[in-house]
């Protein structure tokens, strides 16, 4: 039977800027949403994302865009192997430069074997992202203070640079959870399907009217 999918909408409170994503979670996890915010530069970010039924992730597809650039990036795994494909047209660097901001550098990973241990993907700037390991793990309803390892494909947002980074993610109880990786960490709030209600720092989730 057709599952509906869920429509989640969050405000940034890091930043001026929204995300809104429509969810199909009936077997895995199937969305789709698109992001708007200001900072670094302003800029909109539309993706597509696929896990397994196990909530394994096989395919991110990502296309950001601003005044006079865009990029794109599409991550796909298969046979234990990530296969990384990007595209650029404008120059990010210069509208970054023209800000006093650091260059971006090229969208994309150089070595995608290096991403070879990664079973989820993380998309800078979003919360959607961070349910995928969460259910992948059934972090929701094992005991508090579990911790769990795990390697990542990070999806910088606007350069859409591909880097295998480590995270931590540790159960805090019903509903609650720590988020640690390179000196930063959070705890952050769910709902009971693991769907990121208040991410301090980050974003906060909108309820229907």
């Amino acid at each position: 039977m057709p599952t509906t999918p869920k429509t989640l909408l969050w405000t940034r409170t890091d930043t001026a800027g929204a995300e809104h994503a429509l969810v199909d979670d009936g077997q895995g996890m199937l969305a789709h949403g698109t992001q708007v915010a200001v900072d670094p530069i302003p800029y909109t970010c539309r993706y597509q994302v696929a896990t397994d039924a196990d909530w394994s992730s096989v395919r991110l597809e990502v296309e950001v865009e601003g005044a006079g650039w865009r990029r794109s990036v599409r991550l796909e795994r298969a046979t234990q192997r990530w296969r990384v494909t990007a595209a650029e047209q404008g120059d990010l660097d210069a509208v970054l430069a023209a800000g006093g901001h650091a260059p971006a550098g090229l969208p994309g990973v150089e070595d995608p074997d290096r991403l070879a241990d990664a079973l989820d993907v993380d998309l800078g700037g979003s919360p959607l992202f961070n349910t995928l390991p969460l259910r992948r793990l059934g972090l929701t309803t094992r005991p508090a203070d579990t911790s769990h390892r795990i390697d990542v494909a990070w999806v910088l947002v606007p350069s859409l640079a591909v880097l295998p980074t480590e995270q931590v993610y540790t159960g805090l109880g019903p509903e609650r959870f720590r988020y640690a990786s390179e000196g930063f960490s959070a705890e952050v709030e769910v709902d009971r399907d693991g769907y990121v209600r208040r991410y301090p720092g980050l974003a906060e989730r909108q309820a229907p009217r």
